[in-house]
């Protein structure tokens, strides 16, 4: 028996919410380079009926095209609220509102108005995406072989926080060119109505610091926002399968499944949304002014001018995120991806709790 110390530690670890689950396997002693190795038993081999090995080259590519198709399409049908959202940022005197938002827009630039920005929407974050889900599997891997099988399990809320914000910094990267051109189009009438027009009128007039000089601001929104996109849903589907869902992950069906991928998706949303407003609206209004940096802004928007258009965001952002969750797992049944179930205690770790003889 362990010292009492241990099983305390693993039963009050505050981060104790998995999705995917880790069993024990046998570990080769030694590598091609002398190092000690370890994988994830859903890596070692496919399970009957998958089209690929968990963690395998294929795995990720279709990862990463999953995510092109669940932050691409959803971000650009959400272009008409994104644009009422950014435009109450940025000119809180004019849009007052969703509802006069709407109006005003309507009124100035007709229907075909609410559509400004959708091109650099659509590239922007379809790259994001490739790179937010598809280096997310790669980072829960790689962190999940650093830590090994047992501290996997009790720490695998803080490896999927580490491994989604270890993936957002780098879509960040991805995105800051079409985000900057987007917010252009989009806060500043009359500055240019196209991708076309408005990204060499960006770098003839700043230079290639005009698409990036909003990333740092990108990272302080997305970064959280991920965070809490990826713990959330893992956490919130966890819980689903434990206390809702009157049987096993294993007995439902695809269907099913994905109804619970989509509520869950929307929860977790709703969280990103309030976490991350702040830091969108330091965003938008960066964008669209020339010379700021985003401690200006921050100071000049003030405690109450930073939560400007966080219900239109939460609305957004909540069936965005269920939607993503919703199409990326969409594309894993498709292509019969792996998709671990709930998690499951290792046995060594059990034998060193105490729990089995």
């Amino acid at each position: 028996m362990y010292p009492t110390s241990l099983t305390q530690l693993a039963r009050g670890n505050p981060f104790s919410a998995p999705l995917f689950s880790l069993q024990k396997v046998e570990e080769p002693q030694q590598s091609l380079h002398g190092q000690r190795t370890r994988r994830l038993a859903a890596a070692a081999t496919a399970d009957e009926g998958d089209s690929c090995e968990f963690g395998s080259q294929k795995y990720f590519i279709l990862c990463g095209f999953g995510g092109i198709l669940s932050c691409g399409t959803t971000h650009t049908a959400a272009v008409p609220l994104d644009l009422v959202k950014c435009r109450m940022q940025v000119s809180p005197d004019k849009y007052k509102s969703i509802g006069n938002g709407f109006a005003v827009t309507l009124r100035e630039d007709g229907v075909r108005g609410l559509a400004k920005g959708w091109a650099p929407t659509f590239i922007g974050y379809s790259m994001q995406g490739l790179c937010k889900f598809g280096f997310y599997e790669v980072f829960k891997i790689f962190y999940s072989d650093l830590l090994g099988e047992e501290n996997t399990y009790l720490w695998r809320t803080s490896l999927y926080l580490a491994a989604s914000a270890s993936a957002e910094f780098f879509a960040d990267i991805a995105l800051a060119p079409m985000e900057a051109c987007k917010v252009r189009i989009q806060t500043q009438p009359g500055y240019a109505n196209t991708l076309r027009e408005c990204a060499p009128k960006m770098y003839a007039e700043e230079g290639l610091w005009a698409f990036y000089k909003g990333v740092v601001p990108l990272w302080m929104r997305q970064i959280p926002y991920t965070m809490m996109k990826f713990a959330c849903f893992e956490r919130t589907v966890e819980m689903f399968y434990k206390y809702v869902v009157p049987k096993p992950r294993s007995e439902c069906s695809k269907p099913e499944q994905l109804v619970v991928t989509f509520v869950a998706g929307y929860i977790a949303g709703v969280f990103c949304a309030i976490v991350s407003h702040p830091a969108d609206s330091v965003v938008s209004v960066l964008n669209k002014e020339k010379g700021s940096t985003a401690v200006q802004v921050l100071k000049r928007l003030g405690p109450k001018g930073v939560w400007k258009g966080l219900i239109a965001r939460i609305i957004m952002i909540g069936t965005l995120t269920a939607l993503q969750w919703f199409i990326y797992d969409s594309v894993k049944v498709y292509f019969r991806l792996p998709r671990p179930p709930p998690p499951e205690m290792p046995e060594s770790l059990k034998k060193k709790l105490g729990l089995t003889e």
